[in-house]
């Protein structure tokens, strides 16, 4: 999905570059560059450069900037209710809405319309299934939102990691229809998984989307029933009770998701905020908090996607601290690849910079596509960030069918990346209850319990200490087509 933006947005990285002059003889080295190097292009301040932490500061106080994930079970409706929303928040036309719908109708899936907004690809709309991660943006009234629509089929789950790493926020979306709840939440569906891997990635809060209520005649009693339950589990999985925030809604039918239920409605009766009607989504999105950005340390992009541009190649990804603006020296880690930034795009628009916190494209000179590997980080060359063979981390382990070992094979998530690896060795496991170390060099851990191990991996992986970064110091591990841990990193390169 994100490569189709990236497709979007080449006319518009045309037009940003124009006739751009010779890239600088350092930039076209592409030589490795060894970590903490500092020779070839730099980052050091150039006149006539934009001064990014006060032009986004000015930015922020306009309009809160976040990235919005939208996670739940297969079928819950996700899809559908944000296309729906962009629809009625004046991002998607009534002319596409209508063309969608014809074409839908033809193919036998007319109640699929707008879950066309964000499902693109002509297999996903076959399939009627989500299966890489969509990205649009939108406005509440004071919030600017860049939104990613995650899939929520399990085979797609390494998709749905790499959507959830780049967000501030979630939107969980849970089918409200008798059975369907349970099938998602009971009966090994993604409900429990995509809020156990959001908040592990660091999400915080928490919007719950109680969809398809028209299904049970907007029932209050099955709503009570299906927030009690998740309530509770979400607590558990370590959201604030104040950062979770329940809503009621209609996706297919739009109601309650740009503006409140009518008066006389059904929903109305009982969902009720006062004398008036209960808060809409967008009202509940529009109060969630921006999280604090890390605009003056050094740049780092992690890369979700990479396309071959006429003039270079562009990267798509989120910046995780820093700023980059054009003209700017950029070092690909793994691999040292160097190049020039000669124009940054978000949301389809020529941008003039891009600070920490936003999703953007960046077209880079100097760099061909297969000198950036998936997972790759672009950086500061005077200040790159560590690519590690192994490391150490404390994890928390979920549901896993067996116990973690010495030797456990893993895939080990970082963002986007996905590499190859497997638990080198259990260090100690910690005391549910005090945190203090119950055991050191234990055979195993189960299901539940809380250790610090030595990872290796099989290739390259770009990390950080969470203590310094925490978007790159936090790791998930699966393993079979399940998830059966996550933590952070504690030690780089054992």
């Amino acid at each position: 999905m994100l490569r189709d933006t990236l497709t979007r947005t080449i006319e518009v990285l045309g037009r940003a570059v124009g006739v751009a002059g010779k890239v600088d003889a350092a930039a076209r080295d592409m030589g490795a560059l060894a970590i903490g190097e500092a020779a070839g292009p730099t980052d050091t301040p150039k006149a006539g450069r934009i001064d990014v932490a006060a032009e986004h500061a000015r930015a922020q106080a306009q309009r809160a900037s976040l990235s919005l994930v939208v996670v739940g079970h297969v079928d819950a409706g996700k899809s559908t209710l944000m296309g729906h929303l962009l629809y009625a928040l004046g991002q998607v036309s009534e002319r596409t809405v209508r063309r969608f719908e014809r074409e839908a109708e033809q193919l036998g899936k007319g109640s699929f319309a707008y879950a066309w907004v964000l499902d693109e690809t002509a297999e996903e709309r076959a399939r009627g299934v989500t299966m890489d991660v969509a990205t649009s943006s939108f406005a509440t009234a004071h919030r600017q939102f860049t939104l990613l629509d995650a899939p929520g089929h399990r085979d797609f789950v390494p998709n749905m990691i790499s959507g959830a790493s780049r967000a501030d926020a979630a939107v969980l979306v849970v089918d409200a229809a008798p059975g369907a709840f349970e099938a998602g939440f009971d009966g090994g569906g993604q409900t429990r998984e995509h809020a156990q891997l959001v908040r592990a990635l660091g999400v915080r809060q928490v919007v719950v989307a109680v969809n398809k209520l028209d299904a049970v005649d907007w029932s209050a009693a099955r709503y009570g029933e299906v927030t009690g339950r998740l309530r509770a589990f979400l607590q558990g999985c370590g959201f604030a009770r104040d950062d979770v925030r329940f809503v009621p809604v209609g996706g297919l039918g739009g109601t309650n998701l740009a503006r409140r239920a009518d008066r006389g409605s059904a929903l109305a009766a009982w969902y009720r905020d006062g004398d008036e009607p209960g808060p809409s989504l967008a009202e509940l999105l529009d109060t969630l908090a921006a999280p604090a950005r890390a605009v003056d340390a050094a740049f780092r992009l992690a890369a979700a996607d990479v396309f071959r541009s006429g003039s270079g190649v562009s990267v798509g990804g989120r910046v995780v601290q820093g700023s980059v603006q054009a003209g700017d020296a950029v070092a690909v880690v793994p691999g040292g690849a160097r190049g020039v930034v000669r124009a940054v795009t978000a949301a389809a628009a020529a941008h003039d910079w891009a600070a920490a916190g936003d999703d953007v494209v960046v077209l880079v000179q100097g760099v061909d596509a297969l000198q950036v590997p998936a997972g790759a980080v672009l950086c500061a060359p005077a200040r790159p960030v560590a690519a590690v063979s192994s490391f150490e981390a404390q994890i928390a382990v979920f549901d896993a069918a067996s116990p973690i070992t010495n030797g456990f094979p893993v895939l080990v998530h970082v963002q986007s990346a996905s590499v190859a690896g497997s638990v080198r060795r259990i260090v100690e496991t910690f005391d549910a209850r005090t945190g203090a170390v119950a055991r050191r060099r234990p055979r195993l851990i189960r299901r539940g319990a809380t250790a610090r191990v030595e990872i290796a991996v099989d290739a390259p992986l770009c990390l950080e200490l969470f203590a310094d970064v925490r978007e790159l110091g936090r790791v998930t591990l699966r393993r079979g087509g399940e998830t059966v841990a996550a933590g952070i990193v504690t030690r780089l390169g054992l």
